[in-house]
């Protein structure tokens, strides 16, 4: 089976955005981030600006149960939920139907857990140590009032929540994912070379 469909999750600063945009461009696919973002405000018409901060960060609190994610027809409830389970319907729709299109590179927002029972998917957990993350993070986005420390670590707690409550898995849990790499370690190229490799060894 052939392993075009690519889910890139990954820690904060661990460039996991870099890596899945490089992927895409070596295989010739799509790639969806900042574009999923907005084909889920086109479909929800929530702002992109909300999207893009609780699609993976939000505070969650409602009762919403993970199994709306294997719904076959999860907008059926959309307008009973929460703002913040509303969109993870709508995000869940959206990444269906992008898998659905054919080949692509998501990155981000669940869509390992939504794209779990495909078996052209593969799923792929990028992460690094807190230095090289800390390090990467003021290079490309600069100092801030809070330590660069501080600023991952509030990041991933948030990841880690959003996802345990959408998934009920634990998020960075190798067994949720075909390959775990730490690019802090091999380097974000090699990272690109092991997931094209491994994507292309299915053809």
């Amino acid at each position: 089976m052939t392993k075009k469909i690519i889910t890139i999750s990954r820690a904060f600063g661990s460039g996991g955005r870099t890596i899945g945009k490089e992927v895409a461009q070596r295989l010739g696919i799509p790639y969806y981030d900042k574009e999923l973002v907005e084909a889920v405000a086109k479909e929800s018409g929530f702002h992109a600006d909300f999207i893009e901060e609780a699609g993976e960060y939000a505070p969650v609190s409602s009762s919403f149960l993970f199994s709306i994610a294997v719904s076959p027809n999860p907008m059926s409830m959309v307008h009973t939920m929460s703002m913040a389970d509303q969109l993870f319907v709508y995000q869940t729709n959206v990444i269906r139907n992008l898998a659905e299109k054919g080949p692509c590179v998501i990155v981000g927002r669940c869509a390992d857990y939504i794209l779990r029972e495909r078996e052209d998917a593969l799923h792929v957990f990028i992460h690094a140590d807190m230095k090289h993350r800390a390090e990467r993070i003021v290079r490309l986005y600069g100092e801030t009032k809070q330590t660069p420390e501080k600023r991952l670590t509030d990041k991933d707690t948030k990841r880690k929540v959003y996802y345990k409550h959408y998934t009920n898995r634990n998020w960075g849990d190798a067994q949720n994912y075909h390959l775990c790499l730490n690019s802090g370690l091999i380097g974000v190229e090699k990272c690109v070379d092991i997931i094209v490799d491994v994507a292309n060894m299915y053809e």
